[in-house]
């Protein structure tokens, strides 16, 4: 992996890791807050390496849940009292942005 690509992985590792309990970021709003525009590169940082941080707090455009993933996420999200809106959508739910979204 070129030098440049390695600390993009690292810095989003970072800004995420930052992101407290019961709150949440946009993958547009980690992109943001890197300088970059790339909201679906912040999403493939997520999905190779995001393992090892909070994956959960990071979360698409509109307040929904990470791709395939609802179910898991919804655990951690009522474990921290994320708070969260009915949905009808196929995740159920979405996060209430207004109140969790996180500035960094």
């Amino acid at each position: 992996m070129p030098q440049q690509a390695v600390g993009f992985v690292e810095a989003v590792l970072v800004v995420v890791a930052d992101i407290p309990p019961g709150q949440v970021a946009t993958y547009g709003d980690v992109a943001a807050m890197l300088g970059s525009r790339g909201a679906r590169a912040v999403g493939g940082v997520m999905s190779r390496y995001g393992s090892d941080v909070a994956w959960w707090r990071v979360v698409r455009a509109g307040g929904r849940p990470p791709a395939g993933h609802a179910d898991a996420a919804r655990v951690h999200y009522e474990a921290e009292g994320t708070p969260l809106l009915p949905s009808t959508d196929d995740d159920g739910y979405r996060i209430d942005l207004r109140t969790a979204r996180w500035r960094g």
